[in-house]
């Protein structure tokens, strides 16, 4: 029978709070396994040895990141590129679609999706000057919100928010305003020239709830749903391999127990599989 591969998490400490990447397989950071057959192995030597695990899937990495973000502090205000873009400027780079699950933030929450510039020259006129009351677009959030943040929107989680983020295997964001705060006495590198070049504009003004509802999200690249576990829940891994993040509770799944936080991979035909507890669950699959 397969094993279910759980792993030791890597840990970012950063000027604004804090990142807790439960599942990576990335030059920046990767994540080992932290008991069973595979123990001590990380996911980037899984992923190239032993790719029956993940159903021999063809791709040249690991091609999904999930990570916690601790915003004590606003994030920059940043963009990320496109597959195409990264690859040509960025060393080969996938590009960044990111989905995010609201964990936590205030009664009153809001984060940065979009911008309101007309025109590519408008923006850049915008950030030249700092109008950015005028330029951001701020929207509210409420705990367990679905948002897909493809390439080329501009964004910016704000302090007080809790975040899993489920992304493309990548680690490329351009900054474009960061409060002109200083790392080491220095304020940090801005990539403005880069960031005009790949936002989307005009912003779509369209519904952010875009290809998702309470229960389910989706981009080109992965899919997630949200699943209750109400003392029992059977389920089956007919895919190439599934992640399973607990976003709330705690229980078991077969013998393990797994708790809020975690993140781990059940493999290629791993085959039926129970979850027992009361906690929520998100599944995310190719």
């Amino acid at each position: 029978m397969k094993e279910l591969l759980f792993f030791e998490p890597v840990v970012r400490d950063l000027i604004w709070g804090r990142e807790v990447w439960t599942i990576c397989a990335h030059s920046h950071g990767t994540c080992r396994v932290r008991e069973g057959r595979f123990e001590g192995v990380s996911l980037a030597e899984l992923w190239n040895q032993h790719r029956e695990l993940f159903g021999y899937v063809d791709c040249r990495i690991f091609p999904i990141l999930v990570k916690r973000i601790e915003a004590w502090e606003d994030l920059s205000i940043q963009v990320h590129p496109d597959n195409e873009y990264a690859a040509k400027y960025e060393n080969g780079e996938l590009g960044k679609t990111e989905c995010w699950y609201v964990l936590n933030c205030k009664p009153d929450g809001t984060i940065i999706i979009g911008h309101h510039a007309k025109n590519r020259e408008e923006a850049a006129q915008m950030i030249k000057e700092n109008r950015w009351d005028e330029f951001l677009r701020e929207v509210p959030i409420k705990k367990g919100d679905f948002l897909r943040i493809d390439p080329g929107t501009i964004h910016a989680i704000k302090h007080d928010t809790e975040i899993l983020e489920i992304q493309q295997s990548s680690d490329i964001t351009y900054r474009l305003y960061d409060y002109e705060r200083l790392v080491n006495g220095q304020v940090r590198e801005l990539h403005i020239d880069k960031s005009i070049d790949v936002m989307t504009v005009p912003f779509p003004q369209a519904d952010l709830s875009q290809d998702c509802d309470a229960q389910h999200i989706k981009c080109e690249y992965f899919t997630i749903t949200k699943h209750e576990v109400n003392n029992r829940l059977e389920m089956e891994q007919s895919n190439v391999f599934q992640i399973i993040s607990v976003v709330k509770g705690a229980g078991m799944i077969d013998e393990h127990e797994i708790q809020t936080g975690e993140s781990f991979i059940i493999p290629y035909q791993y085959g039926k599989y129970c979850l027992t507890g009361n906690m929520s669950i998100l599944v995310t699959e190719l």
